[in-house]
């Protein structure tokens, strides 16, 4: 089953009375279980197209199936329950409650959903087995002053994942990390796509678009080229991000 297809999504802004052509006609589709980076310029709409997609903005034209359902002909309350029970998000800037310790901000968007609103106990377990499986167990109760950028994603994509969405949507999620903990996060991200959860990421580092499945080009508004290096494994790795820096340099980048 296809996790999204996308069809002629046109995205414009009116800015000063001028007509901005944000994304052009974009055509795409990502397949359950499979792990897609966007990659492009400054100013492409990289970022445009994943907050378009996921609903979190409107579109100008075109139309976005999102297993099934077509989102652009729901309810601005429907697609809110979607993204809330269906989707997570990881972002660079780490979004936290800042009077919520670190696991209260995990099982928030639990507490809020209607899938599990009369068992906050299997909430709370799972929170903890999240948790238990990014190492970031002793920080639980630490406000999210306390704890380092690397843990404070660890606890961002806890939560992201704490109502199993379908799909993760990723905008830069290790743009304001150190390589380390870039490192870090992009195997907590495979090991999550490998257990069957679709992910769309927009990325400007080699590294992290080389360990995903397959990397669409996107400039002015269109999508280029993508290219295919399949699922990731951690002895290829150097083939893989040769591979995609010689594309990308033959792309312009």
């Amino acid at each position: 089953m296809k996790a999204l297809k996308i069809k002629n999504l046109c995205k414009t802004y009116i800015v000063n009375k001028k007509q901005n052509n944000v994304l052009r006609n974009i055509n795409f589709e990502i397949e359950q279980g499979e792990m897609v980076a966007i990659m492009g310029p400054s100013g492409s709409g990289k970022t445009t197209l994943l907050y378009t997609v996921s609903g979190m903005d409107t579109i100008t034209a075109g139309s976005i199936d999102f297993f099934g359902k077509e989102l652009n002909n729901l309810s601005d309350n429907e697609i809110s329950k979607v993204r809330l029970d269906e989707m997570g998000f990881v972002f660079q800037q780490m979004y936290m409650l800042k009077n919520l310790s670190v696991y209260d901000n995990i099982i928030l968007p639990a507490y809020q959903s209607s899938k599990e609103k009369d068992n906050r106990k299997n909430i709370n377990e799972y929170a903890i087995k999240l948790m238990h499986k990014l190492g970031i167990s002793e920080i639980a109760d630490n406000d999210i002053n306390e704890v380092s950028g690397g843990q404070l994603q660890r606890a961002c994509i806890c939560r992201s994942l704490i109502n199993k969405p379908k799909i993760i949507f990723a905008d830069e999620p290790t743009g304001a990390l150190n390589r380390q903990s870039s490192s870090e996060v992009m195997k907590i991200f495979n090991k999550i796509n490998e257990e069957g959860t679709s992910i769309m990421l927009v990325t400007h580092d080699l590294k992290v678009a080389a360990k995903c499945e397959r990397i669409l080009y996107i400039e002015d508004g269109n999508i280029k080229n993508e290219i295919y290096l399949g699922k990731c494994s951690e002895e290829a790795l150097r083939e893989r991000e040769r591979k995609l820096s010689n594309w990308l340099m033959e792309l312009g980048w």
